[in-house]
């Protein structure tokens, strides 16, 4: 059909195909890893670090500071009595636990605003926490790395909220009013793919980029396979969490990976009766 004869495309295909073409340029906006979250991220990796180094990068941001000693009080961690300083909190939880707590206060305040979307982010992010918390779970029964399985579930999503912005302004410039629905569709059928160049941006472990690109098609991934898996289980569980409407117990445990990751019903059971203490963490740490 001659091109002048063609029928424009209807507004959604238009959006989308935008979005596509930014996505294929790379000229998606994509949000810096706070300082503070790189800096915890590679202190974590440094077999000198200690609990002094830890507790000094904290205290280079006094709101994030306020943030993880409001956290460490908080009933997610139950401390035996207050926590009064950062020393105390290392002392009361370890390094490895404040660290995690501090990446994900700092990555909070950093890359997850979207103005004009704060339930979208904020559904987005308590999701999040709840893969985090729930991947350290099945890492536990699964006798693996339970900090690298946390950031794993914590940013298997971070391409959402940046879609989300990214639609939001293409949008607004091309005056096209796009629904629930239409937004959501464009979210999940583009954030693995603008997660992974976060991913490449933030330089982030190998498996964590991995699990961001292959965590819904985990037959695809060509490495660390397993964090793929153990992270769509943990994707799978949050959404049992907080949206049961969505992802109800039987539709939760018909899912294949269950027994490619060698998860038992009764592993199962123990991973939804855990739902309490994630949703403890999720609150804690909803900033």
């Amino acid at each position: 059909m001659p091109p002048d004869l063609q029928s424009a495309p209807a507004p959604f295909e238009k959006l989308e195909q935008l979005l596509n073409q930014k996505v294929e340029k790379g000229e998606v906006e994509l949000p810096l890893l706070p300082q503070v979250a790189s800096q915890v991220m590679a202190l974590t990796s440094d077999p000198s670090a200690d609990a002094a180094k830890l507790s000094s990068l904290i205290h280079q941001d006094q709101a994030l500071a306020a943030h993880v000693l409001r956290i460490a009080n908080s009933p997610a961690y139950m401390p035996r009595s207050p926590v009064v300083s950062l020393q105390h909190a290392v002392a009361m939880l370890g390094i490895n636990l404040l660290s995690e707590i501090a990446f994900t206060a700092s990555l909070k305040t950093g890359a997850f605003q979207v103005p004009g979307h704060e339930d979208d982010v904020k559904r987005l992010w308590r999701h999040s926490l709840a893969s985090g918390a729930f991947a350290k779970e099945v890492a536990r029964i699964r006798r693996v790395n339970v900090e690298s399985a946390y950031l794993c579930g914590l940013l298997h999503g971070i391409g959402k909220p940046v879609v989300l912005r990214t639609v939001t302004v293409l949008a607004r410039e091309q005056k096209i009013l796009l629904d629930g629905s239409g937004l959501h569709m464009l979210i999940d059928g583009y954030h693995t793919r603008v997660g992974h160049l976060i991913a490449e941006k933030w330089n982030l472990p190998k498996p964590v980029m991995e699990a961001i690109q292959h965590y819904s098609d985990y037959d695809h991934a060509t490495a660390f396979k397993q964090d793929c898996m153990l992270t769509c289980v943990a994707d799978r569980l949050a959404s049992n969490l907080l949206a049961p409407d969505d992802m109800p117990d039987e539709t939760l445990r018909e899912h294949p990976v269950f027994t490619e990751l060698n998860l038992y019903p009764n592993d199962i059971d123990q991973l939804i009766a855990g739902k309490d203490k994630v949703l403890a963490i999720v609150n804690a740490m909803n900033l």
